[in-house]
């Protein structure tokens, strides 16, 4: 925690911890609008693979995708995202090529996560890869684990296919034994589906070391404190755990939103953050939301629905298309910064649109 606070100090933030509200971020200096509060790279992230799309598992591309020829679960783009993402890989892939065809159907992301989630700490116990202040397992171990409940949630996202049979009757003991306390009126299906989750893991990587418990806390960590990795239109490419912005609590009013920039996550303010202040976050601002589905009626040319659309759900647009546009550009220059390929072209759409009306203008006058 110490290495830690000294890693913030340099960046104008320290952690705090109150009664009611646990851990918080605070500020130690000034905020403004748009600029950068604090980044993250994931402790470890997977893509949202399923049945129907497959992405890289290092940059999350749909394109051009070649399969492990060992493991056959994992994709790569190219050699680049490969020899990046080796060292992790060739643990996991000794794991799970050893696991027969069916079992392997199994391997869902959220399994993955808690592979990978293992094995990185294994890597960085053996100084294979280096260990920071703000990039270390410590910083996983103090998050905050949730209520089974929150568990059987985030577990059927991830569509969990069933692999294991089990005497029911066995279940609410077990589970009694577990947690330490009496568990039988959690029905015994998500009691199935939690045990199966757990034991699936610990089939795979069969250390002796890990207990179930052990895995079945930090898939509760996973559960609340997980962020899905969305691109700059708010399409979800996967799922990544970042420890240090996971200490920003959610507000309905936030301070700051979280964007991602490929992998990295990327916390902006959106207002005024003085020094002394909680920074309180939200994935997306629904204002910034609806600038997406502007500029894809834009980029359709349905202008007059775009404009529609821009009165109805951002009141303070103005009846005019290049006045709509220039709001949503300085929105998104807040919460996505202007150096992405996203918001080069939006920003160039923009200054394409104003020398048009500009022309258009000049050319009445005459």
């Amino acid at each position: 925690m110490e290495e830690l606070q000294k890693a913030l100090q340099d960046r104008g933030l320290t952690v705090t911890g109150l009664p009611e509200k646990g851990r918080c971020l605070y500020t130690t200096k000034d905020f403004y609008p748009g600029e950068v509060i604090i980044s993250q790279e994931p402790y470890v992230c997977v893509p949202n693979n399923s049945s129907s799309i497959s992405r890289c598992d290092g940059c999350f591309a749909s394109s051009n995708l070649k399969k492990c020829s060992a493991c056959q679960v994992v994709w790569y783009c190219g050699s680049n995202c490969q020899k990046l993402d080796w060292k992790l890989h060739r643990l996991e892939c000794q794991v799970l090529s050893r696991l027969d065809k069916e079992k392997r159907k199994s391997v869902t992301p959220s399994i993955r996560l808690m592979l990978k989630l293992y094995l990185r700490r294994k890597l960085q116990n053996d100084n294979v890869i280096p260990s920071t202040a703000t990039d270390n397992y410590s910083l996983v171990e103090a998050l905050v684990a949730r209520i089974l409940f929150e568990l059987i949630i985030w577990f059927n996202q991830f569509g969990l296919v069933l692999c294991f049979s089990y005497n029911k009757s066995l279940m609410p003991a077990f589970f009694n034994n577990l947690f330490g306390k009496d568990m039988s009126d959690i029905d015994e299906k998500q009691l199935l589906l939690y045990a199966q989750m757990a034991n699936l893991v610990n089939l795979i990587l069969q250390w002796p070391e890990i207990s179930i418990k052990e895995i079945a806390e930090n898939f509760s960590k996973l559960a609340c404190n997980a962020h899905t990795i969305c691109n700059s239109e708010l399409r979800p490419l996967g799922t990544g755990l970042y420890p240090v912005i996971s200490i920003i609590n959610h507000s309905c009013l936030p301070n700051a939103v979280l964007v991602f920039e490929g992998r990295l996550a990327v916390v902006r303010a959106v207002q005024h953050v003085p020094k002394g202040a909680e920074v309180t976050g939200a994935r997306m601002m629904a204002a910034v939301a609806s600038c997406f589905e502007i500029l894809i009626l834009m980029e359709l040319e349905d202008w007059k629905e775009a404009l529609a659309y821009c009165q109805l759900t951002i009141p303070v647009y103005q009846k005019n298309a290049i006045k709509s546009l220039t709001k949503a550009v300085e929105i998104l220059r807040i919460t996505h910064g202007t150096n992405s390929p996203f918001m080069k072209e939006l920003i160039l759409k923009l200054e394409e649109a104003q020398a048009e009306a500009s022309y258009k203008l000049s050319s009445k006058d005459e």
